[in-house]
């Protein structure tokens, strides 16, 4: 009996397929107000794994392996299925709150000959085309990585208009990539947190519904908590808000399925994850020291991922701070309530017993 349920656990847990290489490519709006070209996407999580393979081809399992060098300060990944409609607010919104407080990190004017570079005193590389230099140190720099998600609507046409309307400068900051097929908010989410450039970096729903400019109280409850190797995730929670309006005017069955889900999770995660309020709120913000114990070794693509990135940093004792945020409920939702609430139940269930027979494994 037991061997045939690891059978058809086995079979029934989602394994995501390897990135196609038109999906490591990115497009962005020049510094001359052209469109650019598909060009290369870094990506620490390559040269994470390639790091791993000598590590274990050397025999020095306990050798410390380090992830690339953040260039910017912040990096934004805004997942978007067909938003061609609310994508444009969303985005006026963040970059206005970015360019705030962030700003531009100063431009090299070495990097417009299309090689890389390397700042003298700098330890960060410097890439070509819509890339920017280091300027994480004085937290400052910015990008947006806008992941089409096989939308078929004018998702990207409208983030590139977006861009093309910014100062000069601000307008390179924002990267488009386009993935293939439809893989589910959260494939779109991990994709684009294996090419983030970011100190810390944040995936923002691409509705707008998350109070932007509370990204500020993420960061600060963020470094309160950061352990010795740097790492940290916050979560932007919306629990404070349960018995509020916005949520008492949904419907019966929203809110029954809501609490249902909760008393699943309680039942079903690890018990730092189970003490989570809000863990399906769409504004997370992770420490670039905390995603090499956390991306590599996602499975989950559909709406339950955010519970796998939970259990994954608790697995590896990452300190996780849940913070009160900002929120408000906006038409145009995707997620069908019953069928959706059924997938993420199921979802849960195979998550957890994949992990706890060790079909999933962090290695």
């Amino acid at each position: 009996m037991v061997p045939m349920f690891y059978l058809i656990l086995y079979l029934v847990a989602p394994i995501p397929r390897p990135p196609l290489p038109s999906e490591k490519k990115f497009r962005c709006i020049e510094v001359d107000g052209n469109l650019s070209g598909y060009e290369d996407l870094p990506c620490w999580q390559d040269e994470f794994h390639k790091q791993n393979k000598d590590v274990e081809k050397l025999d020095l399992p306990g050798k410390r392996i380090e992830i690339e060098q953040a260039e910017v300060f912040m990096s934004l990944v805004v997942p978007a299925f067909n938003e061609e409609e609310r994508l444009g607010i969303m985005l006026t919104e963040a970059v206005g709150y970015l360019q705030q407080e962030y700003g531009d990190a100063a431009t090299l004017k070495e990097q417009a000959n299309g090689t890389l570079k390397r700042r003298k005193g700098a330890g960060s590389q410097l890439r070509s085309g819509c890339a920017h230099p280091s300027g994480q140190d004085q937290g400052k720099g910015w990008e947006v990585l806008v992941v089409s998600d096989g939308s078929t609507d004018r998702t990207v046409d409208t983030a590139l208009e977006f861009a093309r309307n910014l100062k000069k400068d601000a307008a390179s900051n924002i990267r488009v990539i386009q993935l293939h097929e439809n893989r589910g908010k959260g494939g779109a989410v991990i994709h684009g947190m294996r090419h983030v450039r970011g100190q810390y970096a944040i995936f923002a729903d691409a509705d707008g519904a998350s109070k932007f400019e509370d990204l500020g109280k993420l960061i600060r409850e963020a470094r309160k908590v950061e352990d010795s190797l740097g790492r940290a995730v916050a979560v932007g929670s919306r629990a404070h808000l349960v018995g509020s309006e916005a949520v008492v005017e949904r419907s019966f069955l929203r809110n029954f399925l809501m609490h249902s889900f909760h008393l699943l999770l309680r039942l079903l995660t690890p018990p730092a994850t189970a003490t989570i309020g809000d863990t399906q709120c769409g504004f997370k913000l992770f420490s670039r020291a905390s995603l090499p114990f956390i991306i590599p070794y996602m499975h989950s693509e559909g709406w339950i991922f955010d519970v796998e990135m939970l259990m994954l940093a608790e697995s590896v004792a990452i300190p996780v701070v849940e913070v009160p945020i900002g929120w408000k409920e906006v038409k145009g939702s995707k997620l069908n309530v019953l069928w959706d609430s059924l997938g993420m139940a199921w979802g849960l269930a195979v998550l957890r017993a994949a992990w706890g027979l060790g079909i999933y494994q962090q290695s």
